[in-house]
């Protein structure tokens, strides 16, 4: 099997392949974060508190709309893992195309609806009325970006299923810097207020995702597509679609609790608002470590899966525990000692009140790191061997959480109350997947019978393999 410029995880001590994949995958997000401090610290410092309130407001909408999309990119490049594992080039292949033809058509759907939807959901979001608009400015030019985004997204991931961690962080940190110049240059100079930082982020995007397109074509000589190999098949892309819905769904489930949160918040004013935009953009540089590791243990068990290889798996995902953990509680003596000083990087000194809000929601977000660890790592392990539906109810979960807290106990508690929803819904997933979590890998070692194929291990895989 021609492997130039690919991966294969499936041999080999697994705490040495899971830093090494991670390693690259976890630069890249610390550059991106890198320039999402300077995106809102521009916004911050030259526009002022309500603009970074603006922008800030429109997060869970954002991630409600994005991350459907980035679910259904995830779900279809796990045939793609797993048909590599499996050492089956054309599956591969055809997997590629057909991931190919449904995000391109996904994306083109997704971008005009929420485009046209984007004002009426922020009203829906109880957004204050003063930075109503500036919000609808901003939203609307990233929702109408959303092809270069899946652009990347579903490059990025071909790349990673194939073993090839490294090529999407070279394009992210490119993109990242073109968006840090983008951003001094149309707001600063421009004057184009938050839509020059929305627009700033789309042409990155696309920078991203046209890079890591390039070098799938030309360095990549297993994904070198003959006539069969396009051949579409409705069959194919329905089973496909199966795969990736779950996913999407999962990240629009866990997005909604996100949204009512942000509800709730929101009716606590602007202040409130800026003081959880900035919170939540620290948090989001301390959980790069999560999303590296999370995405590397997608990629590793969806190749071992392929691979008849539970057991590495499991060892695997021990490894990822253990290297997390100690993070996580390096991360919070980190916030607890400096999170007040980091946060001054996105507040201006003069607002006293915001950064104290603020340094609240961080210190207590931080205190349960551990449990975002598991919801990550072992989420993503579950998606890699193919049940994705699993991984939708763990987005219930969340989602129930956090209308739960927004609802009974921000109205009672107040802001302290909004502290605790992300807590509460990453502790009542983890309830949910451990579980899940053995019954999968009992389930999937039960129809693993000597004589099967490899590519049998996956029941999703072989239907669609009928289907074709």
């Amino acid at each position: 099997m021609s492997r130039t410029m690919t991966r294969d995880l499936t041999e080999g001590k697994p705490l040495k392949l899971i830093l090494s994949f991670a390693a690259p995958l976890l630069f890249g997000m610390l550059f991106q974060q890198l320039y999402s401090f300077v995106d809102t610290a521009i916004v911050g410092r030259y526009l002022g508190t309500e603009k970074l309130a603006a922008v800030g407001a429109t997060g869970s909408v954002n991630f409600l709309v994005i991350g459907l999309c980035l679910g259904f990119c995830s779900g279809f490049s796990i045939p793609i893992a797993q048909a590599f594992g499996a050492k089956d080039e054309h599956e591969v292949r055809r997997s590629v195309w057909h991931a190919a033809v449904l995000s391109a058509g996904l994306a083109v759907i997704f971008g005009l609806a929420a485009t046209l939807l984007c004002k009426p959901l922020l009203r829906l979001m109880n957004t204050p009325e003063e930075i109503l608009d500036s919000s609808a400015s901003y939203i609307r030019i990233i929702f109408a970006a959303i092809p270069c985004c899946v652009l990347y997204n579903m490059a990025s991931g071909i790349l990673r299923s194939l073993g090839d961690s490294k090529t999407p962080v070279v394009f992210l940190v490119l993109a990242s810097l073109v968006n840090i110049v983008l951003d001094l240059f149309l707001i600063i100079v421009c004057k184009m207020d938050v839509a020059g930082a929305a627009v700033a982020t789309a042409v990155s995007q696309l920078i991203a995702g046209i890079g890591c397109l390039v070098v799938m074509i030309r360095r990549f000589p297993i994904l070198k597509l003959t006539a069969a190999d396009r051949r579409f098949s409705v069959k194919r892309s329905w089973s496909m679609l199966g795969i990736g819905l779950p996913m999407g769904l999962q990240f629009s489930i866990t997005a909604i609790g996100s949204v009512v949160v942000q509800w709730s918040v929101n009716g606590l004013g602007v202040d409130a608002v800026a003081a959880v935009s900035a919170a939540q953009k620290l948090s989001m540089f301390f959980a790069c470590v999560f999303d590296a590791l999370a995405s590397t243990m997608a990629t590793y068990a969806g190749q071992n899966t392929g691979a008849r290889k539970l057991d590495r798996v499991g060892q695997g995902l021990r490894c990822a525990s253990v290297v997390g953990t100690i993070y996580c509680v390096l991360a919070l003596g980190v916030v607890m000692l400096f999170g007040d000083k980091m946060l001054g990087l996105f507040i201006d000194g003069g607002s006293a009140e915001v950064l104290a809000l603020g340094f609240r929601y961080l210190k207590i977000n931080a205190s349960f790191y551990i449990p975002l660890l598991f919801v990550n790592i072992v989420r993503l392990s579950i998606q890699g061997m193919g049940f994705t539906r699993v991984a939708m109810f763990a987005g219930l979960c969340e989602m129930v959480a956090r209308t739960a807290v927004a609802l009974l106990v921000v109205p009672a508690a107040g802001f302290d109350g909004a502290c605790f929803a992300n807590p509460a819904a990453w502790v009542l997933a983890d309830l949910f997947l451990f579980p899940c979590y053995f019954r999968v890998i009992r389930s999937l070692h039960g129809r693993l019978m000597p004589g099967t194929e490899p590519s049998e291990a996956n029941p999703k895989i072989k239907k669609i393999r009928r289907a074709a």
